[in-house]
């Protein structure tokens, strides 16, 4: 959890155990946010901005469906904005990140983007015409769930070889302890940990990942064409393993037109993902197309209040 000012910065954050499998999630949630909020800085908030991995199909309503949470048709929108009396704006985690980028980081400079992230899972924001693309319910930029091997390993989503199953962390740790590189307790920062010692094993781990992503994502660009990729997550602590591989296949696997296509690694604090919710209700002046609903009316009617009385 983070407090933001109207700028992006962060006022102060803050990290909490939560178990999303919990018959008691969406209560335990509204705690931990309620208490946040009543230990902050004083200042009056415009509004509660909230990213996780999942599909909502509108922010402004915030019915949440996720394979990884084990959640379906929660309505976490309405939840919240009960119990806090306060705009609550919902997105997919990804999008969300997107939404920081447009405002804060490369994405400024830049109308058409795809901002992607490799963790635990892999996915897309789209930028296109300086706004992001949702698709029909929300869904739009599940780049880890694009099939790469017919006959590879199963997904969380049910389906097999997805691009998640084959490049998430779960899946390298998974491939380090097949071969005993790692033991069962063990995990991806130990197998950091040995590649960046220089053992060949986990360097190679790395370089495959590299490898299947790079081509991934060169069917991504040949498709969306992207004036710029921005690559971030947890994932992007090991880049220097993956980068030489990656680099190869992408440019290998583009055609020729969008082979100068450039791609920006940025470094990565866990925050960032807290930062990205709040960028949804910083975006809120900027969205031409009502995306956030009646959610972003009401974080605009308080952004001007506040405004107003500090004039």
């Amino acid at each position: 959890m983070v407090e933001v000012g109207i700028d992006g910065d962060v006022v102060r954050s803050d990290t909490r155990p939560f178990e999303a499998i919990s018959p008691l999630a969406t209560s335990t949630l509204v705690g931990l946010v309620s208490d946040f909020i009543a230990d902050g800085s004083g200042t009056r908030l415009l509004g509660v901005g909230v990213g996780l991995p999942g599909n909502v199909a509108e922010q402004g309503v915030g019915i949440v469906d996720s394979t990884q949470l084990g959640w379906s048709q929660v309505p976490l929108g309405e939840i919240l904005r009960r119990a806090l009396d306060l705009p609550v704006v919902v997105e997919n985690n990804v999008n969300a990140l997107s939404a920081a980028e447009r405002l804060y980081g490369q994405g400024r400079e830049h109308d058409d983007a795809l901002v992607v992230t490799i963790g635990n899972g892999v996915g897309a924001g789209l930028i296109a015409g300086g706004a992001l693309v949702r698709g029909r319910a929300g869904g739009a930029g599940d780049l880890g769930h694009i099939p790469v091997r017919e006959d590879g390993p199963l997904c969380q989503c049910g389906n097999r070889g997805c691009l998640e199953a084959i490049i998430g962390q779960a899946a390298l740790v998974n491939d380090a302890r097949s071969i005993r590189l790692i033991g069962p307790s063990e995990t991806i920062d130990d197998l950091r940990a040995l590649a960046d010692a220089g053992n060949a094993g986990a360097v190679e781990i790395f370089a495959n990942a590299g490898h299947v992503f790079g081509r991934a994502l060169a069917g991504a660009i040949n498709l969306l064409d992207p004036s710029i990729v921005v690559l971030l997550g947890e994932g992007v602590q090991a880049w220097p393993h993956w980068a030489g591989a990656f680099e190869k296949a992408l440019r290998n696997a583009l055609v020729p037109g969008k082979r100068g296509t450039s791609v920006v690694v940025e470094s990565w604090q866990d925050d960032r993902w807290a930062q990205g919710a709040a960028a949804l209700v910083l975006a809120t002046p900027f969205d031409a197309d009502g995306v956030a609903g009646e959610q972003g009316r009401l974080v605009r009617e308080r952004m001007v209040a506040t405004t107003g009385a500090s004039e």
